[in-house]
């Protein structure tokens, strides 16, 4: 596949964002066709690029963040550089930054100068606590949004330290909201020839995702609290531990399957018990059915339980480590561990596209690129001369 088979072939988005919320919503719009320019500091580029593990001093995480994209060097902060983004959005369609409320508008480069020269541009802005509100001066990165929304509350065992989701939820989850407003923004284009800002919180973003939390709160004042592995008010559903000393982790929690499940432990009594028909009944006697559960799992390995269970079509699984999961014969026939030839040759494993698209699906067409690999491209693509594309360089202006 090619970028210009993408669903998005013809969007041009210019991404003014760093680290992960702004930039993983551009990827996800370029994986499908958009012509995403990446703008970033010269000289020291997007930190991601020095995040985590590095492969020849760049991380492979930049591998996967900032596929199918261009990268153009330009020093925000000189008028020069400024003026190369007005005339990057005059014919953009989508423009995202994830900065502090306030410093586009700084740098002149605030919804009402960029709309008043592109109407039609859609302008994604991410932030910790929104454009607006008494907290919107405040800097706000995921963890600290995540722990806003209530999601740090519930993670974690019952009196003990609320730990955090193992990878940048927040942020991604704010992202994959852009996505959504952006798209939202395009067909309301399609209708009226209209741009909009996207104004995304993220803390929102995580908010938006917590289910029951606030309605509980509200109706009967329930402060909803950790609960390890559990799942709370639904059962049963937990993570078990087995011979082997591994997990298999068993939601039970419909009506037929929590019948399957008994049947197939030999606890016909609980598959019968009319007081265990309902979840409201399982629920009232939770640890009981926790309890028998575990001690069936005790006498098998994980591998034995998951086998037992699958005959008996109750949904089970065990926890992956990244190991499991280059290994499994399902990601691979589903396309998510995506072979990646550097530069230099070598090989590395990336994830796959999501969502999947029948007739337009997601590809890579490009590695993502160096420090302003396309900055002289980009450039002359909008007027400006190998003359004073030289003079910028020479000033530190582009890179």
């Amino acid at each position: 596949m090619t970028a210009s088979s993408g669903p998005l072939t013809g969007l041009k988005v210019v991404e003014l964002g760093q680290l992960i919320a702004g930039p993983f919503a551009a990827k996800t719009l370029a994986d499908f066709g958009a012509d995403v320019i990446k703008i970033e500091a010269p000289r020291s580029g997007d930190p991601l690029r020095k995040w985590r593990l590095l492969k020849d001093g760049t991380s492979v995480w930049w591998q996967v963040q900032s596929r199918n994209k261009r990268s153009v060097a330009l020093d925000l902060r000189q008028v020069e550089a400024q003026d190369i983004v007005r005339k990057l959005a005059l014919d953009a369609d989508v423009l995202i930054e994830n900065f502090r409320p306030g410093a586009m508008e700084g740098w002149g480069l605030g919804p009402d100068e960029l709309l008043a020269l592109n109407p039609r541009l859609i302008m994604l802005r991410i932030s910790g606590y929104g454009q607006t509100g008494p907290y919107r001066d405040r800097p706000g990165f995921g963890v600290v949004a995540e722990a806003m929304s209530g999601l740090r509350h519930l993670t974690g065992e019952p009196g003990r330290v609320p730990v955090r989701v193992g990878v940048s939820i927040g942020d991604t989850l704010a992202a994959l909201h852009g996505v959504i407003g952006i798209l939202l923004a395009l067909q309301h284009r399609h209708a009226s020839g209209k741009g909009q800002v996207v104004d995304v919180a993220l803390y929102e973003a995580v908010f938006n995702c917590m289910e029951s939390l606030l309605p509980e709160y509200s109706a009967f004042g329930a402060v909803r609290g950790p609960a390890g592995s559990a799942l709370p008010g639904i059962a049963p559903s937990n993570a078990y531990r087995c011979k082997d000393d591994g997990y298999a982790l068993i939601a039970g929690n419909g009506d037929s399957i929590f019948k399957r499940l008994m049947t197939v432990m030999n606890r016909q009594d609980l598959a019968t018990d009319p007081a265990l028909a309902d979840n409201a009944g399982r629920v009232a006697r939770v640890q009981e059915i926790d309890a028998a559960i575990g001690q069936w799992t005790a006498g098998l390995t994980v591998e034995e339980v998951l086998e037992a269970l699958e005959a008996a079509e109750v949904p089970a699984g065990k926890i992956y480590t990244v190991a499991d999961i280059a290994a499994d014969p399902h990601y691979a026939a589903r396309g998510m561990l995506q072979k990646v030839r550097m530069d230099d040759g070598s090989e590395i494993a990336v994830p796959g596209f999501v969502p999947k698209l029948s007739a337009t699906p997601g590809s890579q067409h490009r590695n993502a690129p160096a420090l302003g690999q396309d900055t002289d491209a980009v450039l002359r693509e909008i007027g400006l001369t190998e003359t004073q594309i030289g003079v910028l360089r020479e000033r530190g202006i582009v890179g």
